[in-house]
């Protein structure tokens, strides 16, 4: 799904971004909010991570046309200490409660040295990584996990699905670099994407099960650090489903100054020896032509996707148009150009 698409329009970043914003207006949302989540899921796009940018808009704008997640959230604080920072999402998507979240975080983190934000009563907070990203630009370590209620509970089914299958909740470590391109660990925890389901890669579950096993571990901790240590399951959560069904989920970020513990530029002297050793002492992965860690090639799809434009594939257009048609919105591209 992330692979740039073969065929495509060129979108520019502003036009996208702009786009975006005048659709969750139409939706409900204030200009800020919208601006808000526009601005990160242009960044998902801008880094060729296609399955979490604007082509969430019609599906998000539907869930706010609908009323199934909150257009004008009381987003707050509830509960805090030295160190941690509790938001009341009010039933909205994750993006807003998130990001304020991340910053009480990062606030916390330069005084105590950690910092930790969890939010509860929210939807989709998309790419684990915006919040993490966060993190690392303001030099600190990220991580954040995202949990919804009910992960697990597969009663129900005809059958019981596969454990190998187990969810797929996202999952960020950001860690701060020098000059070198940044490590960011930003993904799903499964280690099938959602549509590889069929005998030829159940036959993998056997030859390979101990890749299962750590993405079955991963998919369960990311799932209670995301979300039964957000609160979900507290009586408020209940009551907050009634108003907005689509908002099940919690999500946490913690922040970790790199200062409290060691000299910044140390450290980042240390990443960037760790990340140009690998570059130059490894041969890349097959159908690779560099040896790069994770965020380096989200990194150089950003740099190409600022100065010619986001390549913007069939199903995000498909997406685009079906949202501009419903709310009246122009397209961000000129359509006579395709």
């Amino acid at each position: 799904m992330n692979r740039p698409p073969e065929e495509y329009v060129l979108v520019r970043e502003d036009r996208l971004l702009e786009f975006s914003t005048v659709c969750f207006e139409k939706a409900g949302l204030d200009r800020p909010h919208a601006h808000l989540i526009s601005r990160l899921l242009v960044n998902s796009d801008l880094r060729g991570v296609r399955s979490h940018g604007t082509r969430a808009v019609n599906g998000y704008c539907t869930a706010f046309e609908q009323r199934k997640i909150n257009p004008h959230p009381n987003v707050c604080v509830i509960q805090e200490t030295a160190g941690t920072a509790v938001i009341d999402g009010d039933g909205t998507l994750g993006y807003w409660p998130m990001v304020e979240a991340t910053h009480r975080a990062i606030e916390k983190a330069k005084t105590v040295g950690v910092g930790m934000g969890v939010t509860r009563h929210i939807g989709h907070y998309g790419s684990a990584g915006h919040y993490t990203r966060i993190c690392q630009e303001a030099g600190c370590i990220g991580f954040s996990v995202q949990g919804t209620r009910n992960h697990g509970n597969a009663r129900g089914a005809e059958k019981k699905p596969q454990l190998g299958y187990l969810g797929n909740p996202p999952l960020s470590f950001a860690i701060p670099q020098g000059d070198e391109p940044p490590v960011v660990l930003d993904l799903a925890t499964r280690i099938l994407a959602d549509y590889q389901k069929s005998p030829e890669f159940d036959d993998l579950l056997t030859r390979i099960p101990a890749a299962f096993f750590k993405s079955i571990g991963y998919g369960a901790v990311a799932n209670l650090l995301g979300g039964a240590l957000a609160g979900i399951t507290l009586p408020s959560a209940e009551e907050s489903l009634t108003r907005w069904p689509d908002a099940p989920s919690g999500g946490m970020v913690l922040a970790i100054d790199v200062e409290a513990v060691v000299s910044r530029a140390v450290f980042q002297a240390e990443v960037d020896r760790y990340v140009k050793d690998i570059r130059e002492t490894y041969e890349p992965m097959p159908g690779c032509d560099a040896a790069l860690l994770p965020g380096a090639v989200e990194a150089q799809y950003t740099r190409r996707h600022r100065e010619q434009g986001i390549r913007y594939g069939a199903p995000e257009q498909a997406s685009a148009r079906q949202v501009a048609e419903r709310l009246g919105v122009a397209l961000p591209w000129d359509e006579s150009e395709r």
